[in-house]
């Protein structure tokens, strides 16, 4: 729609749309708003929308994922989380503990990161194990906890969400809902998510493709949810000095095809702490529009994926290299 259109052009399209027997999903923008037409079978003809009141163009849109595609918006989506952007100017900074393991853990990180210029806090209350006997978090008590993270430093939370089950309970506590490598192709999770109108940030599979990730995240647009980052975390390949292969190529293709933002995991995607500095400064340099990275205090200890935390100190370190590296990309920290 052009950027003079009305509400009442918006509605008038929509309207049109519905009743050829197609969807219409009007995707908002800073500039003007994208109607998504999903539904058809074949090409429809431009000329029945394109002499509408408020119409600017009608581009017909190649790519498998229809909504999540730069044909269907051309500007960067912006997702506000508890009030802080990510996918501006400003490269967000996620951190926290794999796991919520305690109160007194969750607010000694919590403390930390904050301090450090942190944006946004993650942490899991729920957490899927490749082992029964693993550690699977503390559920709805972890949660509470994670509120009172929010409470004390002011961050916003992010955690994942591992059912439908429970996606009300998550909600009604997080500021965004994380969806794990696992959960990826979990398409009733990611319809229910649709409805859901939090920011949900969709993390990559492990053997996933660049056009499965997209086409999961086609599953939270098509439901109506917009507010969709993606996260690139790695992915298996033969290497074998790291735990996974992180693919800081998927990020400029992606920013290239696809209008959503996306963040890189250098936790995961190495799942070596040595290693999480480097590939921050490199997630940087490609223009990723934040990281997500663990943090604890005892990495040792941990009961969730230790060897690949950095240490409060080292995060701190990290957020100056952040500090330095982001206007050399036109961004701020």
């Amino acid at each position: 729609m052009d950027a003079a259109a009305t509400p009442d052009d918006v509605r008038h399209v929509v309207e049109i749309v519905e009743g050829l027997g197609l969807a219409a999903h009007p995707i908002p923008g800073a500039q003007r708003t994208a109607i998504g037409i999903t539904g058809n079978r074949g090409s429809l003809e431009p000329g029945v929308f394109e002499n509408l009141p408020g119409v600017a163009e009608v581009i017909p849109v190649s790519a498998p994922y229809k909504l999540v595609s730069r044909e269907a918006k051309r500007e960067n989506t912006v997702v506000s989380v508890g009030g802080v952007a990510v996918g501006g100017q400003r490269v967000a900074v996620i951190a926290g503990p794999c796991a919520i393991e305690s109160e007194a853990q969750a607010l000694e990180v919590a403390h930390a990161v904050a301090r450090a210029g942190a944006t946004l806090y993650r942490g899991g209350a729920f957490k899927p194990r490749t082992s029964p006997y693993s550690f699977q978090g503390l559920g709805e008590q972890g949660l509470k906890i994670l509120a009172k993270v929010r409470e004390e430093t002011d961050l916003p939370i992010v955690t994942e969400v591992l059912d439908t089950e429970t996606v009300d309970m998550v909600a009604d506590y997080a500021d965004c809902l994380q969806v794990g490598a696992r959960n990826m192709q979990n398409f009733s999770l990611l319809k229910r998510l649709g409805k859901v109108k939090k920011p949900v940030l969709l993390k990559r599979g492990m053997s996933a493709t660049l056009e499965e990730l997209l086409l999961s995240a086609e599953y939270l647009l098509s439901e109506g949810n917009y507010q969709v980052m993606l996260w690139e975390r790695g992915v298996r390949t033969f290497s074998d000095h790291t735990r996974n292969t992180l693919d800081l190529s998927a990020v400029p293709y992606v920013q290239r095809i696809s209008h959503l933002p996306i963040l890189v995991d250098p936790s995961h995607g190495t799942g070596k702490r040595q290693k999480v500095l480097p590939l921050s400064r490199a997630a940087i340099a490609v223009g990723a529009d934040g990281l997500i990275v663990e943090v604890h205090p005892h990495p040792e200890a941990a009961l969730s994926d230790g060897p690949q935390a950095i240490l409060p100190d080292m995060f701190a370190q990290l957020m100056e290299q952040v500090r330095l590296l982001a206007p050399v990309v036109g961004r701020t920290a």
